[in-house]
């Protein structure tokens, strides 16, 4: 026991000596402290006497760092009793002096915490993963605590050297005479100085102490260049700006948010770039997806496969374009709800409310019966259901533009059961979102618990219901007392000037946005609602407000397109391409079939002809299966093979839907309305 013991005594010291010693003496000392351990080629006496002169060397080094501190206190004490040095001065070199002693000794205890990692690791099972991995995530965190120490020191020292700079030019400035420009500007650096001390947040020092925050080693890159001598001094300017890339271990990239100097216009060159190459490529695509038949959204998504991961892979800022895309869908379904008017939402209320409830349990109920015949976890089958049972309302609005609006007298129009019935989808998708944490839980937890766990989920379709109520009376008063005056407002400031007028319904639609949000109800209900409400001042001002927001729509729409296309993967389709068709006509299939039953039993009699009709408008799957789906998979819902199967299968769904439209348009609407329901 004494021999491991002395054993690891000399190998302690063997490494605290390599880190002494200057970089020369490294590799000898290493190869001799190997032999030592080995006991080859040295005698007993040789390594007390090399364990020993080693000790001297640190006991050296400790003795030297003691009496350099004693010198710093000395010398502290000297300064502050100094009259000649005004009180800047004695800050400034008292400031000095506390981060030498600083670094002394957090130099040494660096020295000491090898030594105790060193020790742990010699005392462990080298077989014992668990105790590595502890071991290693021990020293994981103080390398980080490390890091941060040394970042603020670093800070700290540029700190003093900018006061020393400044302390310099005050003697200057004392020795001699200032002209009166010299005596502005230097007001104007004084200015300059509190301004940034004013408006600059520590952000780093305010979080690092909070709690859920991790410290994590990232890799800041500059964007590849051909040549590099030839754009050194882009990247010195680029690296000052704070535009440079960071990413982290587990390969996630990340972009500057919010500059530490906010004085400095700065701008995103990278999303700039995406930007101008999806508007550029989704020209051709789109052309040639109008040139043979299908809807120029095709193209657009075809656009974003193209240069997503799965092609070129020229999109830096994804999440940026996703994001930018969710304003194509706000828009979306603002124009959407321009043309659906209060009064055909109260003829439809019953159907859009009672379909697609009816069809998501139906749904539940063959994914749970499914799931018990292939041994699925009831969670999972549960979750993807109910992404199965959702469907694309941007894409079928993009179906209903234009689309007929004159049926008989009496008669429900198409357009908008099926519209009511997305729109409801959207509020199940809010439900379900916020109710997917609990079904987590519920799904982790023991029999007891369970009662517990369906009492929350319950409480939480109470909350939803009373959001929904909520909303609806603030719809409500908004149309009786606010709409009106407020339209007429703009239209009367907006002659000669339709930028008001935008920026005014813009503005709408972004409260009514933020009221949904607010209410925990889905931010999509938010903008079709505001389109209905504005749609009850009449055919004139729908058509006015249409005109101006088209265009800002149409631009969106192709980045929101584009976006699904960034999560298409040809690859992976082709890998598995006869698996992909099977279930996703399958899910066609299905969805079909139950929304065509749904519809029989609670359409009128005078309308069974529209279940075709909606029946083709809602066989296809949301692309906010995306969302659930990467929720899904972090949550641990999932797995990976899971959720690249649903995207698939959402993906070719969404390229059938247009083929099935077509085909019930064809077969359903009398030929008079074809051409505008095309």
């Amino acid at each position: 026991m004494k021999a491991i013991e002395f054993n690891s005594l000399w190998i302690l010291i063997s490494l605290l000596c390599c880190q002494l010693l200057n970089t020369a003496e490294h590799e000898d000392v290493v190869k001799h402290a190997i032999k030592l351990h080995r006991g080859k080629g040295a005698a007993v006496t040789q390594r007390k006497q090399w364990v020993l002169e080693n000790c001297r060397k640190l006991s050296g080094l400790l003795r030297q760092k003691n009496v350099v501190l004693n010198k710093l206190k000395n010398a502290i004490r000297s300064v502050e009793k100094d009259l000649g040095l005004s009180d800047e001065e004695k800050l400034f070199q008292v400031h000095t002096f506390e981060i030498f002693q600083k670094e002394l000794n957090e130099s040494e205890n660096s020295v000491f915490q090898a030594i105790h990692g060193l020790q742990r690791a010699l005392q462990g099972d080298y077989k014992d993963v668990v105790n590595m991995k502890e071991s290693s995530r021990q020293r994981l965190e103080a390398l980080r605590e490390a890091a941060i120490k040394e970042e603020t020191e670093y800070v700290e020292l540029l700190a003093a050297e900018k006061h020393q700079v400044e302390a310099l030019k005050n003697m200057q400035h004392q020795n001699k005479s200032l002209s009166m420009l010299d005596e502005i500007l230097e007001d104007v650096r004084k200015a300059a100085d509190r301004l940034e001390e004013e408006i600059e947040e520590h952000a780093f020092d305010d979080n690092k102490s909070v709690r859920g925050v991790n410290f994590e080693a990232v890799l800041r890159v500059e964007e590849d260049e051909a040549d590099s001598k030839r754009n050194i001094s882009k990247r010195e300017v680029e690296d000052d700006l704070g535009l440079s890339m960071l990413i982290d271990s587990q390969n996630n990239q990340y972009i500057l948010t919010k500059p530490r100097d906010s004085t400095i216009p700065r701008a995103d060159h990278h999303f700039i770039k995406d930007i101008v190459t999806i508007g550029m490529l989704s020209l051709p695509c789109g052309w040639l997806c109008t040139m043979i038949g299908l809807p120029t959204m095709f193209g657009y998504i075809i656009c974003g496969v193209l240069l997503g991961p799965s092609g070129l892979n020229s999109i830096k800022s994804i999440v940026q374009v996703e994001t930018l895309g969710e304003f194509g869908v706000f828009f979306t379904l603002f124009l959407v709800g321009l043309e659906f008017s209060p009064e055909r939402l109260r003829k439809v209320w019953k159907i859009s409310l009672q379909g697609p409830c009816y069809m998501t349990l139906l749904m539940i109920a063959f994914g749970l019966l499914w799931g018990h015949l292939l041994q699925i976890r009831p969670t999972q089958s549960v979750f993807i259901s109910t992404c199965l049972s959702l469907s694309s309302t941007p894409l079928v609005s993009r179906f209903l533009v234009g689309s007929a609006r004159g049926d008989k007298e009496g008669d429900i129009d198409y357009s908008s059961v099926l519209l009511g019935m997305l729109v409801m989808q959207d509020v199940q998708l809010g439900l379900f979102i916020a109710v997917m944490p609990t079904l987590i839980q519920a799904g982790a937890s023991t029999y007891s618990s369970i009662v517990m766990e369906i009492l929350r989920i319950l409480i939480l379709i109470g909350q939803i219901l009373f959001s929904l109520a909520a909303v609806f009376l603030i719809c409500l008063v908004i149309k009786t007392y606010l709409i009106g005056p407020y339209y007429r407002k703009l239209h009367a400031e907006s002659k000669g000037n339709k930028e008001i007028l935008v920026l005014g319904i813009s503005a709408f639609i972004f409260l009514m946005l933020t009221i949904t949000e607010l209410l925990d109800v889905s931010m999509e209900l938010g903008c079709f609602l505001a389109g209905a409400l504005i749609s009850s001042q009449g055919h004139m001002v729908t058509e006015e407000i249409m005109s101006c927001i088209e265009p800002i729509r149409d631009f969106l729409a192709i980045i929101f397109f584009a976006s699904i296309g960034l999560h298409v993967f040809p690859t992976f389709v082709i890998y598995e391409l006869t698996v992909l068709l099977f279930l996703t006509l399958s899910v066609v299939i299905m969805k079909f079939v139950l929304a065509v039953l749904v519809l029989s039993l609670i359409l009128p009699k005078s309308s069974q002809y529209i279940k075709w009709i909606v029946s083709a408008g809602l066989a296809q799957v949301s692309e906010f299966s995306f969302v659930l789906g990467s929720r899904a998979r972090r949550a641990g819902i999932i797995s990976r093979e899971v959720y690249l199967l649903i995207l698939s299968v959402t993906t070719l769904s969404l390229l059938l839907a247009p083929a099935l439209w077509r085909a019930a348009i064809m077969k359903c609407v009398p030929r008079p309305e074809r051409r505008s329901s095309t």
